[in-house]
């Protein structure tokens, strides 16, 4: 039977060395005491074989022991035979033994077991000795008890190296899964990258560029207008590259170290009055009873962001109503709504993905979001969000 060559780890050659000259020396023992116990002065082929034979026989058995891990089963019967003609060869025979029992297959090694304490009753007889034979149950005892200690190192041996094949298949498998969280990690890491990129930047490259728009379709205006929509392009641009630095900042800051402020609801008037400044017709009105979870607060602030940036590109003149209300328990309703575009103007190219990172930001939160085409014309965006009871507050 041909085994599988994966279950056990490669042998070096200095470990293949060593176990066959344990093999050799084990048997050169046995031969040593085979040979004392030879009465002096007998002769025949028996004695010669002692000598020329037995050597021979020992020496093809070790050498058949190379190939025990391809053939185990066919090696370890074959040496075990062998043994019957050759004392010298015990020690081969034990070491076929132990090699097969590490694949701790009861069935095969019990019948290697049991063929070996045979072949050792027949080579006692093999040659003759001075001393008066041993009773039968001494002489089944020993044999019994090399060959139990025998399987039973080999049976340890086995188990030893399942438990660390276990083990290193555990150690593979944490590392695969480890690369896949890291793969994951990254995946993770520039989505959230882009959704902030997108969230801090969209909106003032928006107002700037409908800004740039109006100087490009209105060259008509009063020099003092033109001059105002300039600071305005000139203070929008410096302030996105600010906050493009911030966000940078953050990015690369350790995990130790604290991240700056997050928007809130308290920032909704400075955001609604920024937007004003750079020409969007935006009326806000927030009635929400107390203040909401840190978490809810920054996706109602980023809402109305992108309803405002979205304005800007889409609906340039419109008039932009911004509501946002809400109590606790029961939850924060936010909307902005665009009366619809007043004028045609080139806007910046859209990236198609503004909507969708919102909608899963609002999704992480628990909320519901829908944006959809107002009937009477404009953009309706709008989001529910939950705002819990915190205990003690009633």
């Amino acid at each position: 039977m041909i085994t599988d060559l994966g279950a056990f780890p490669p042998l070096r050659p200095w470990q293949q060395a060593w176990r066959l000259l344990s093999a050799a020396a084990l048997g050169v023992g046995l031969w040593i005491l085979t040979a004392a116990q030879v009465p002096p002065g007998v002769g025949g082929p028996r004695v010669q074989w002692l000598s020329t034979g037995d050597p021979l026989v020992a020496l093809a058995c070790l050498a058949a022991l190379l190939w025990r891990r391809r053939f185990p089963a066919v090696i370890a019967i074959g040496v075990i035979l062998a043994s019957t003609a050759s004392v010298l060869a015990g020690g081969a025979a034990m070491l076929a033994l132990c090699s097969l029992a590490t694949r701790r297959r009861p069935a095969e090694t019990a019948v290697a077991a049991v063929l070996s304490v045979v072949t050792t009753l027949f080579t006692a007889e093999l040659y003759p000795r001075r001393e008066v034979p041993e009773p039968l149950w001494l002489m089944l005892s020993v044999p019994i008890l090399l060959v139990g200690i025998t399987v039973a190192v080999g049976a340890a041996i086995g188990a030893r190296r399942e438990e660390v094949r276990s083990l290193r298949e555990q150690v593979e498998s944490v590392e695969r899964e480890q690369a896949a969280r890291a793969a994951e990690a990254r995946i993770l890491e520039r989505h959230r990258i882009a959704r902030e990129m997108h969230d801090v930047l969209a909106h003032r490259v928006s107002l700037v560029a409908m800004q740039a728009g109006v100087l490009g379709h209105r060259p008509d205006l009063p020099a003092d207008q033109v001059a105002e929509l300039a600071r305005g392009i000139a203070d929008g641009s410096h302030q996105a590259l600010e906050e493009l630095r911030d966000v940078l900042g953050v990015l690369r800051a350790s995990p130790d170290e604290l991240e700056p402020p997050q928007p809130s609801l308290a920032d909704l008037p400075a955001l609604v009055a920024n937007a004003r400044a750079l020409g969007l017709d935006v009326s806000l009105t927030a009635t929400t009873a107390g203040e909401p979870p840190d978490a809810i607060a920054r996706t109602v602030y980023r809402i109305v962001q992108e309803g405002l940036t979205n304005a800007g590109k889409h609906a340039p003149g419109a008039r932009v109503a911004v509501t946002v209300e809400g109590e606790a328990g029961d939850g924060v309703r936010a909307t902005v709504r665009d009366s619809g575009a007043s004028r045609m103007i080139a806007g910046p190219p859209a990236s198609g993905f503004g909507l969708l990172g919102l909608a899963e930001r609002v999704a992480l939160a628990g909320g519901e979001l829908d944006h959809h085409p107002d009937p009477g014309g404009g953009f309706v965006l709008a989001a529910r969000l939950p705002w819990p009871v915190r205990e003690g507050s009633e």
